[in-house]
């Protein structure tokens, strides 16, 4: 894979806009593919989005078009911004487009509440001679399309794959570090939108800093517990698709699964918040514990409260009321 060429960017929203400039800053040539018939046209007439990125400048290179087969033409790598719920749709979707089989990069964070596969492992499945990696990592959307410095993680099953990926995305501002664990990559963006919910609603609780750490490092142990049982490796929830992820999301409202545990926790509404990928992933993830005989007390709790069956404040009694034990 050369270190520059056409990218296909297919999903318009902040973090696939955030991307697409990301990738046009590199040298680049970029199609951003999105459904909103409003946002194309606003990228093409003034260099903007303001519905998802407001107050940026969009790179004038970056080509926004509305058929998805128009934006892999010529692609030499494509980023999957759609949310993890839609993977499928997104599969059929490039399937019917024709395109060659070149490698797919998914940029969104979650596990199928259906049938708890990876976004990746879906890919992977319905297009079986695709490459696939994944991107993941502590990084705002708004952060990386401002150029500041930002550092993810490119996961794929073949170390030259991800190696390469991560050179041709790698910018003075994105440093991109290769890794040969794709599925680790993924479960620690998955499953530290869990935990970004339960330190959020202590946030929205008024519980305090002392008890938003604690459901932090705790939450990490669970999410590491988890993550080893489905096949990743130790280190790499250690690293940035893992801690370094969780640290971010969990540091407050401009997280978006932050921000939906801070309404969780005060009892406000949550129809019209922006998409939190941790409220579709806390059930599945709180399944695949149980099925691997994994504790784990934060997701199961945070499972709960969205399905109704006990409140916040119930929940934080529970798990104050654990019994003791040795932390190692």
């Amino acid at each position: 894979m050369s270190t520059t060429g056409d990218v296909a960017v297919l999903g318009g929203g902040s973090w696939g806009t955030a991307l697409a400039i990301n990738a046009a800053r590199g040298g680049n040539t970029v199609r951003l593919w999105a459904r909103d018939a409003g946002v194309i046209e606003e990228i093409n007439r003034d260099s903007t989005n303001e519905k998802y990125l407001p107050g940026m400048k969009v790179d004038p290179r970056i080509e926004a078009v509305s058929g998805l087969a128009k934006a892999l033409a010529g692609a030499q790598l494509a980023l999957i911004v759609t949310p993890a719920q839609t993977i499928r749709e997104t599969a059929d979707r490039i399937a019917g487009a024709g395109a060659g089989p070149i490698p797919l990069v998914v940029c969104a964070k979650g596990i199928e509440r259906e049938t708890g596969k990876l976004p990746a492992a879906i890919l992977a499945e319905l297009l079986p001679e695709f490459p696939v990696a994944a991107l993941s990592g502590p990084s705002f959307a708004a952060d990386v399309a401002r150029g500041l410095p930002t550092a993810v993680t490119i996961g794929a099953n073949d170390m030259a794959l991800s190696s390469a990926i991560a050179e041709r995305l790698s910018t003075k501002t994105l440093r991109c570090y290769a890794s040969d664990d794709l599925a680790g990559v993924e479960l620690g963006g998955a499953l530290k939108n869990v935990i970004a919910l339960a330190v959020g609603a202590a946030h929205g609780m008024a519980l305090g800093a002392s008890a938003q750490a604690a459901l932090t490092a705790r939450g990490f142990a669970e999410m590491s517990r988890l993550a080893s049982a489905l096949g990743a490796k130790p280190q790499t929830l250690a690293g940035l698709s893992g801690l370094g992820d969780l640290v971010l999301t969990c540091s407050g409202p401009q997280s978006r699964n932050f921000a939906f545990g801070m309404a969780l926790g005060q009892g406000k509404s949550l129809e019209n918040l922006p998409l939190a990928e941790g409220a579709h992933t806390a059930a599945i993830a709180a399944q695949l514990a149980s099925q691997h005989n994994v504790q784990a007390p934060v997701t199961e709790a945070l499972s709960a409260i969205l399905a109704g069956r006990i409140t916040a404040r119930e929940a934080v009694g529970r798990l104050m009321d654990r019994p003791l034990k040795s932390e190692n």
